[in-house]
């Protein structure tokens, strides 16, 4: 009787050992993302060329000093609002994803779809080659000083940048987030250096230059959408932890502590940086300049001077790496609920990352930095992202009416995500005048994928031969890159 009583309790045992051994085996992306490599990722990646390029834009087209530094608070105010709607969306909606899961689930499947297409039809290339050229100005510009940089050699070194973040993240998720946490903490160090000297400086009275610091002939509230997509650019990253909350450890409780820790710390900073810029730089002197921070380097670092221009190259990279670490989660979701084809859904059998998702993005990068001069791409990215966002967050609003019953771990006021909606629709629609060429272009660019949509997803009016071809295709690559289905449920 005692041996048929523990008999099976023992085979319980060894049943449950097994089925934890074959979970540990199987393919599906793992929870290893904690609280310190989330802040680490929201941080590392809003951090990145934008602080060190964008304020010329901002002062360019607010037209003050005070009216761009209010710009700068009210950017990190606003992302801070859209990051705690995205912290809701997060704990609300366990996929990982980002917006398109968002829209898929409170507006539907064609905005969803569309999020897809314009996110890497050219949101996500352009945005990557605008940090990547970034990086390979701050590498290769000091050795050629004070001459001009060869553009071949900037093209070079930025896609030498992009192949070493893509191999990182297609070899180990866990090495793509150390990575992130060490480059994070170099570019706050990066920050500090700038914030102290320029902060002492102003303490010391050097304050000439904030003197009628709202006074401006060139004023004009056609271009202020400009300023705040220039500000923007620099804050965003934000919602990029959205996009693995599959891998995130305990993502109720992580997500929203990460958010806001994180964007209170970038605000900050963000403000004390460009008060640090002013310091030493008149409003003339930084819209001359083309490398904000190697200037104000020069004037108060002369003996650390040559390390910003690494420090920034640094900052560059960690956004681009959190970049390539998020975006393909996108892909790699939406070609799970079949809005592209079934490939980019599969994890490498070994290394367990995304990585048909990861290498789509790469060729894309690459001959956008080929093509040439991009400065023109954060108007032209910006419209199409912002768009979106304000739709989460509207279709957010919408599901809270709709279904007041779901659960929702986390919960902002409804003036936060009221507010944030509108003030986004708000600058997206007033760019649409102020830049009519860059933002018409997205505009069209983001319909075409309605069509698409239409052809290729909702009914398929692809030729059977067509289709035979591409599953071949498929099945090679599938053998050739060693990935397959995920076999776990991570939602």
């Amino acid at each position: 009787m005692g041996v048929s009583k523990r008999a099976p309790a023992t085979d319980n045992v060894s049943d449950e050992g097994s089925k934890k051994n074959m979970k540990d085996d199987a393919v599906h992306l793992r929870r290893r993302i904690g609280l310190l490599p989330s802040i680490s990722f929201i941080i590392g990646t809003v951090v990145g060329s934008g602080i060190f390029v964008a304020p010329k834009g901002v002062l360019m087209n607010s037209g003050s000093v005070g009216l761009s530094l209010l710009v700068w608070a009210l950017c990190g105010v606003l992302s801070t609002f859209g990051a705690l709607c995205y912290a809701e969306l997060g704990t609300s909606f366990t996929k990982s994803g980002g917006h398109y899961t968002y829209l898929l689930e409170t507006l539907g499947p064609l905005p969803a779809f569309l999020r897809l297409w314009t996110e890497f039809i050219f949101i996500r290339p352009a945005v990557a080659s605008y940090v990547s050229l970034a990086f390979g100005r701050y590498v290769v510009e000091p050795f050629f000083l004070p001459c001009v940089a060869p553009t071949a050699l900037v093209k070079i070194v930025s896609m030498l940048g992009v192949t070493f973040v893509v191999a990182v993240n297609c070899w180990s998720v866990s090495m793509a987030a150390r990575t992130q946490v060490s480059l994070t903490f170099i570019k706050m160090f990066a920050l500090i250096l700038i914030i102290i000297p320029g902060i002492m400086a102003l303490a010391n009275g050097k304050t000439e230059n904030f003197q009628n610091a709202f006074d401006s002939d060139s004023l004009s509230l056609t271009k202020l959408p400009l300023a705040f997509y220039s500000g923007l650019y620099a804050y965003g990253g934000w919602f990029y932890l959205n996009f693995i909350t599959e891998e995130v450890i305990n993502p109720n409780r992580t997500l929203p502590l990460a958010i806001i820790f994180s964007m209170v710390t970038v605000t900050v900073c963000y403000v004390l940086v460009n008060v640090a810029y002013y310091t030493m730089m008149t409003a003339d002197e930084l819209l001359m300049s083309d490398a904000v921070a190697v200037t104000f380097a020069g004037r108060a670092l002369q003996g650390v001077a040559p390390a910003i221009p690494i420090l920034v190259a640094l900052s560059c990279l960690g956004a681009l790496n959190g970049g390539f670490f998020g975006s393909p989660r996108m892909l790699f979701v939406g070609a799970r609920e079949g809005h592209f084809p079934a490939i980019f859904s599969m994890i490498h059998i070994r290394r367990k990352t995304p990585l048909p998702a990861v290498l789509f993005l790469y060729p894309l990068v690459i001959i956008m930095l080929a093509r040439g001069e991009i400065f023109q791409l954060i108007n032209f990215a910006s419209f199409s992202r912002w768009l979106f966002i304000a739709l989460a967050t509207l279709g957010m609003i919408i599901h809270r009416y709709r279904f007041p019953e779901h659960p929702r771990p986390f919960k902002v006021p409804i003036a936060v995500p009221v507010v944030f909606t509108i003030v986004c629709f708000f600058i997206v629609g007033l760019s649409l005048y102020s830049d009519p060429w860059n933002t018409g272009g997205s505009c069209a660019l983001t319909i075409s994928g309605i069509p698409v949509y239409y052809l290729t997803v909702k009914k398929s009016y692809i030729p059977e031969r067509w289709k035979k071809a591409f599953y071949y295709f498929s099945q090679q690559l599938q053998i050739l890159l060693e990935v397959a289905q995920q076999e776990v449920q991570t939602y």
